[in-house]
C-alpha cells in the first residue's frame, strides 16, 4: 500500500537504464550533481541532487517525470582482475549455445517436446564439459609432456647452467625419474583447475547466490505457456552452477590424474623389474579414474536448470564429495607415480594424439547431434526470423569448440617452439618430438580458414557497396524541399548499409562454423592417417603440395603465436587501463547476459544482479507512492528493462510503461535466442505490459523493430529520421550528425513518446481500472512522424 497519499496528477518516475557502452550518472541525468538513492559501488540508482526529495514535493513535477538512472556497468567492467575473463571466452560461447535453441511449440494444446529440449540441454552441457577437459589437457600437454617428459628427459634442456638441470635423468637427483617429474609437472594443471574453481566460486557468491524477489523449474521441460523470462526463479541459478562447478572441477582433476597415471601404469605393465604391487595399484587407480569419469558425466547429464520457483537447495553430495574425492584420487596417483622406478627413461611423446583426437571427434559428433535436435525443434515450430533456421545454437557451439582448440593448441605450439630453439616441432632434425601431431594439423588449417574469411568479408563488402549506390539515389527524396547533395546522400546511405550488415551476421557465422567443421575433420583425418605433421606427411609428394603443406604449418604456427601474444597484450592493457577494460566489459555485456546454465567457469551473469535490482526498484517505488513509472532502456539496457518488466506482478505491471530505443530485443536476441525473445515471447510481453513504445533508426546497427506483423505499429516507431536534417537551414545552421545507435534522447520523438506513455498511464490511474489494451495508439493519438520516417 502507498505510504503517501495519491497526488493529482500522480507522481511519475523515469528509470533510465544505459546500454553496453556504459554511462556515468551525470551523463544519464544531464547534471553533474547526483546522489545515490539505493545500491552499492557495483550497481546503484542515482538521482539529481535537486530531485532527492521528489516524493515530498510532487507539485514541482506537474507534467514531468522524476529522472532516475540505474548504472550497472561495473557489474562487467570493474577492477583489473576482470581482464582474466578473456581466458574464459570459449566457455562463454558454449554457454550461449544453451540459450540459442529454437523455440518449441506453444499454446494450450501444443506438445512442447520436453524430451528433445532436455536432450538439447544435455548435449550442450556435455560439450561444455569437453571444453574444460580440453583446457586442462592442454595444460597437461605443456607441463607434463613438453616440459617434464620431453624437455627434462633431453640434454637440450637440462645441460649445464640450465634451470631444469635438477630434472636431468643422468643427474641421479630426487626428480630425475620420469614418474616424479610428471608428478611435479602435474602441479601446474592442478593449480589451473583450482584457479577456475576459485573464480567460479567467488562470482557464484556475488551473483547466483543473490535471492530474487520471488521463485524456480526446468525450462527444458516446462509445459506452461508463460514466457520463460517471467518465471520467478529464472534469475536464480545457484543450484545448477554449484552442481556444474563441482563436476567440472572434478573433471579437471581427473584429467590431470589420467595424464600422470597412463604412462606410469603402462611402464609398470611393460617392465619386468617393477614390483607386482605397483602394477596392481596402477590397475586400481585406473579403475577408480574410470568410475570417477562416469560419475562426473552422470552429474552433468542428470539435472538442468530449475526456474518455476527459487530453488535454495544444493546437491550436497555432488558439491562436497565429488571434488574432494577427485582431489584425493589425484594425490594417490601422484604418490604412486613418485615411487622409485630405476631404469625408467622418457622417450618420444606422451600419448596425447589419441586423447586430443578423441576430444576433437567427440566435440564434432556432439555438434552434429545438437544440429539434428535443433532442426527437429525448429520444424515443430518454424520461425522465419530465427538465425540459420534453428541452427544458430549448433553454429555457436562449433565456434566455442574452435576457440577452445585454437587457444589450447596455440599455447602448446608456442611452448614447443620456444623449447626446441630454431627447429620446427615434429619436423626431421628437431631436438624434441614436439606436441601431438593433431595440434600441428590444427595450426596448418588456420591459413585456409583465414583465407575463406577474407573472401567472405570481400563478398559482403561488394554487396554493401552495391546496396549503398542503390540507397543513395533515394535518400534526398525522404527530405522534401531539400536540394540533393550526392556526397551527403552517400554518407547517409553508407551508414544505413553498414547497419544492415548486422542482418547478414547469421550467415557469416554459419559459413565460419561450417568451414571450421570441415577443416577440423580434415585435420583429424590427416593426423590419424599419417601420424606425422603436415610438412613431414607431404614430404616426397608433388613439390607444390610439399611447399604448401610446409608453408601452411609454419604460417599457422606463427599466426597462432601472434594471436596468443595479442591476447595476452590485450589482457595486460585491460588490467592497467580502465578504458581498455571498459571495452572488454562491452564484450561481456552481450555475452554474459545469460545465466551459467551449461558452463560454470564462464564469466558470471550480471543480469542475475541487474534484473532483480530493477524489479525491486519498480515494485517498491510504485507500491510506496502509488505513482506511475516509465522504464527507459537503451540498447542492452532495453533487454534488462524487458526482463525486469517480465518479473513484475500484474498489479505493478499496470503502473509501468516500457520505452525502448536502439533495442536489440528482436533484431539480435530474437534471432539468436528465439525460445526466449522470439515473436511469441515478445508478443506476450506486449500483451502483458500496459503500454510499450520502441524507437529505432535505419542507421542503427543494433536496434530495430521489436514486433513483427500487425502488432508492430502499436509498439514500433521508426525508422526515425537520421540525420534530423538533410542540409543546412535556419533551424540547423550546421550539418546534422548521423547518430546511428547513439543519442536517441536528442530526437524529438523521444520526448513525445515518453509523454504519450505517461499520459496513457495517467488515464489508467485516474480510472483506477486496468488499461484495456497495450499500446499507445489506443486511447491516445501519437504525434506525427517527422519528415523522412515511416511507420
Amino acid at each position: 500500500m502507498p505510504d503517501r497519499p495519491h497526488t493529482d496528477p500522480p507522481l511519475a518516475l523515469e528509470l533510465l537504464v544505459h546500454g553496453v557502452a556504459g554511462a556515468s550518472p551525470a551523463e544519464l541525468l544531464g547534471d553533474p550533481r547526483t546522489v545515490r538513492v539505493t545500491g552499492d559501488s557495483t550497481a546503484a540508482v542515482f538521482r539529481r541532487t535537486d530531485d532527492a526529495d521528489a516524493e515530498a514535493h510532487p507539485e514541482r513535477y506537474a507534467g514531468l517525470p522524476v529522472p532516475e538512472a540505474y548504472c550497472w556497468s561495473r557489474l562487467t567492467s570493474g577492477n583489473g582482475a576482470r581482464a582474466l575473463w578473456l581466458l574464459l571466452l570459449p566457455f562463454m560461447v558454449a554457454n550461449l549455445a544453451h540459450w540459442a535453441r529454437p523455440a518449441g511449440p506453444t499454446g494450450p494444446d501444443a506438445d512442447p517436446a520436453p524430451r528433445a529440449v532436455r536432450t538439447y540441454g544435455v548435449l550442450v552441457r556435455v560439450l561444455a564439459l569437453s571444453l574444460t577437459v580440453l583446457l586442462i589437457a592442454a595444460a597437461c600437454e605443456v607441463a607434463l609432456d613438453l616440459a617434464a617428459w620431453q624437455c627434462a628427459g633431453s640434454a637440450t634442456c637440462t645441460g649445464p647452467g640450465s634451470r631444469l638441470g635438477f630434472l636431468a635423468p643422468d643427474g641421479g637427483g630426487r626428480w630425475s625419474q620420469p614418474g616424479r617429474r610428471l608428478a611435479l609437472g602435474a602441479l601446474v594443471p592442478t593449480a589451473l583447475t583450482g584457479l577456475l574453481w576459485f573464480l567460479s566460486n567467488r562470482t557464484w557468491s556475488a551473483y547466483e547466490s543473490q535471492p530474487p524477489p520471488a521463485g524456480a523449474a526446468d525450462p527444458d521441460t516446462a509445459s506452461d505457456t508463460a514466457p520463460a523470462l517471467g518465471r520467478p526463479g529464472f534469475w536464480y541459478g545457484r543450484r545448477i552452477v554449484a552442481r556444474l562447478r563441482a563436476a567440472h572441477t572434478a573433471a579437471g582433476l581427473l584429467t590431470v590424474a589420467v595424464a600422470v597415471s597412463a604412462p606410469t601404469a603402462a611402464h609398470d605393465r611393460r617392465s619386468t623389474a617393477a614390483a607386482p604391487a605397483l602394477e596392481v595399484l596402477g590397475w586400481i587407480t585406473q579403475a577408480l579414474l574410470a568410475a570417477g569419469a562416469v560419475t562426473v558425466a552422470w552429474v552433468v547429464c542428470r539435472r538442468g536448470r530449475s526456474e518455476d520457483r527459487p530453488d535454495h537447495r544444493l546437491d550436497r553430495a555432488a558439491v562436497s564429495l565429488l571434488p574432494g574425492a577427485a582431489l584425493a584420487l589425484l594425490v594417490a596417483v601422484l604418490l604412486h607415480a613418485c615411487w622409485s622406478r630405476p631404469g625408467w627413461t622418457s622417450t618420444g611423446r606422451l600419448p596425447g594424439d589419441f586423447a586430443f583426437g578423441v576430444l576433437m571427434l567427440g566435440q564434432g559428433l556432439c555438434v552434429l547431434a545438437l544440429a539434428v535436435v535443433a532442426r527437429y525443434l525448429y520444424r515443430r515450430a518454424p520461425d522465419p526470423a530465427a538465425a540459420l533456421r534453428g541452427l544458430g545454437g549448433p553454429a555457436v557451439a562449433m565456434l566455442g569448440c574452435a576457440l577452445g582448440g585454437v587457444m589450447s593448441g596455440g599455447v602448446a605450439q608456442r611452448v614447443a617452439d620456444w623449447l626446441d630453439g630454431g627447429a620446427t616441432p615434429g619436423m626431421a632434425g628437431a631436438p624434441l618430438p614436439g606436441p601431438p601431431v593433431l595440434l600441428s594439423w590444427q595450426a596448418a588449417v588456420l591459413p585456409p580458414l583465414l583465407l575463406v574469411l577474407a573472401l567472405l568479408a570481400a563478398w559482403f563488402a561488394v554487396r554493401a557497396a552495391r546496396a549503398r549506390r542503390g540507397l543513395a539515389a533515394a535518400v534526398a527524396a525522404e527530405y522534401p524541399g531539400e536540394t540533393p547533395d550526392t556526397a551527403r546522400s552517400r554518407r547517409i546511405a553508407g551508414a544505413r548499409t553498414a547497419a544492415a550488415l548486422t542482418d547478414s551476421a547469421p550467415w557469416f557465422v554459419a559459413a565460419v562454423s561450417g568451414v571450421t567443421l570441415v577443416l577440423g575433420a580434415g585435420a583429424l583425418a590427416g593426423a590419424w592417417l599419417t601420424g606425422r605433421v603436415p610438412g613431414e606427411a607431404a614430404r616426397g609428394g608433388p613439390p607444390l603440395l610439399e611447399t604448401a603443406a610446409r608453408a601452411a604449418q609454419d604460417a599457422g604456427s606463427w599466426l597462432i603465436g601472434l594471436g596468443i601474444a595479442l591476447f595476452v597484450a590485450w589482457g595486460r592493457r585491460a588490467y592497467r587501463d580502465p578504458a581498455a577494460r571498459r571495452t572488454i566489459g562491452i564484450l561481456w555485456d552481450v555475452g554474459t547476459f545469460w545465466p551459467r546454465a551449461a558452463h560454470p567457469f564462464a564469466p558470471p551473469c550480471y543480469a542475475e544482479r541487474a534484473v532483480p535490482d530493477l524489479t525491486w526498484r519498480m515494485a517498491g517505488w510504485t507500491g510506496r507512492t502509488g505513482g506511475r513509472l516509465v522504464i527507459s532502456g537503451h540498447s542492452q539496457g532495453s533487454v534488462l528493462a524487458a526482463a525486469a518488466v517480465w518479473q513484475l506482478p500484474p498489479p505493478v505491471r499496470r503502473r509501468v510503461a516500457l520505452l525502448t530505443y536502439g533495442s536489440p530485443l528482436a533484431r539480435l536476441y530474437g534471432r539468436w535466442f528465439p525460445a526466449y525473445f522470439g515473436p511469441g515471447p515478445l508478443t506476450a510481453l506486449h500483451r502483458d505490459v500496459d503500454c510499450w513504445r520502441n524507437l529505432w533508426r535505419a542507421t542503427d546497427p543494433i536496434g530495430g523493430p521489436a514486433l513483427p506483423g500487425p502488432d508492430s505499429p502499436e509498439v514500433d516507431r521508426g525508422p526515425l529520421a537520421d540525420p534530423l536534417a538533410y542540409g543546412r537551414s535556419t533551424r540547423h545552421p550546421l550539418p546534422a550528425p548521423i547518430l546511428g545507435h547513439a543519442d536517441y534522447q536528442a530526437d524529438p520523438a523521444f520526448a513525445a513518446e515518453r509523454a504519450a506513455l505517461l499520459a496513457r498511464l495517467e488515464t489508467a490511474a485516474r480510472a483506477e481500472v486496468p488499461a484495456q489494451r497495450p499500446g499507445v495508439s489506443k486511447g491516445l493519438t501519437a504525434p506525427a512522424d517527422p519528415p523522412g520516417t515511416a511507420g
